[in-house]
């Protein structure tokens, strides 16, 4: 059976969303009381770079869950690569129902992925998961600035329409039973550097094969629709990283 275009779109790409080593580092740091051997869950890990940063930033074991197994072996490659297969745990498993104890992990860690599930619900969920005064950590979709213009707004109304602001998804996170430690939004570059511009070329790769199903021409629009969009509107949303610890007087 075939891929779906989605998955030879994005095939061996470097991340599955906007981010870095550098601000996985930034976020991680922030966390100033885990344990020396801390067990940490990577939910949506895709192919792992921001697990393999963790890896080299911790004595503890990363499990990283993904329901795409394409993904998952990339994951197993680049471990074994990098010499640390032992601190990491590949799991195939849905966010929506994850395989685990309740309160088995010191930290939860989600760059890019919790919009799948939505916001207030992974923050709802997961909790039950996280040790007494466990860390979430996540990186999410948010508006950056208030009335954006029509054409962005109604491009995310379509696509992401749970979509809210920093101050937003801070108040959400306080609702949801977490003190927030600590948020910031991710820079420009890391958009570009290890995402879009390797997808970029990747679908101006694909549109030179021929033939190309109606169905692969319709996601190369899509991914070109969805680039074209923040380099015109960058300055209106982006991806902000929340760090958040359970607060058990909830």
């Amino acid at each position: 059976m075939s891929q779906h275009p989605f998955f030879v779109i994005h095939q061996d790409l470097p991340r599955e969303a906007p981010g870095s080593n550098e601000s996985t580092s930034k976020a991680f740091r922030l966390l100033k009381e885990l344990p020396a051997f801390p067990q940490i869950l990577d939910i949506g890990c895709g192919p792992g770079m921001q697990t393999l940063q963790i890896a080299e930033l911790t004595d503890g074991k990363i499990t990283a869950l993904d329901k795409t197994e394409a993904f998952l072996q990339e994951l197993e490659k680049r471990k074994q690569a990098a010499g640390i297969g032992e601190k990491i745990l590949t799991v195939s498993g849905d966010m929506f129902a994850l395989p685990f104890a309740r309160e088995s992990f010191d930290l939860i860690w989600s760059e890019g992925a919790i919009y799948i599930i939505g916001f207030e619900r992974g923050l709802r969920e997961w909790k039950a998961f996280l040790k007494p005064n466990g860390y979430l950590v996540v990186s999410e979709l948010t508006w950056l600035k208030d009335d954006p213009p029509e054409e962005i707004a109604q491009f995310w109304a379509n696509h992401y329409p749970a979509m809210k602001g920093v101050r937003e998804s801070e108040q959400v996170a306080q609702v949801e039973g977490y003190t927030l430690l600590h948020s910031f939004t991710l820079p420009e570059a890391d958009w570009w550097t290890h995402y879009y511009t390797p997808l970029e070329a990747r679908v101006a790769e694909l549109r030179t094969r021929t033939p190309i199903t109606q169905l692969m021409a319709e996601c190369l629009d899509q991914t070109e629709q969805e680039i074209d969009m923040y380099r015109k509107y960058s300055a209106y949303y982006g991806y902000t990283f929340f760090i958040m610890q359970r607060n058990d007087s909830f």
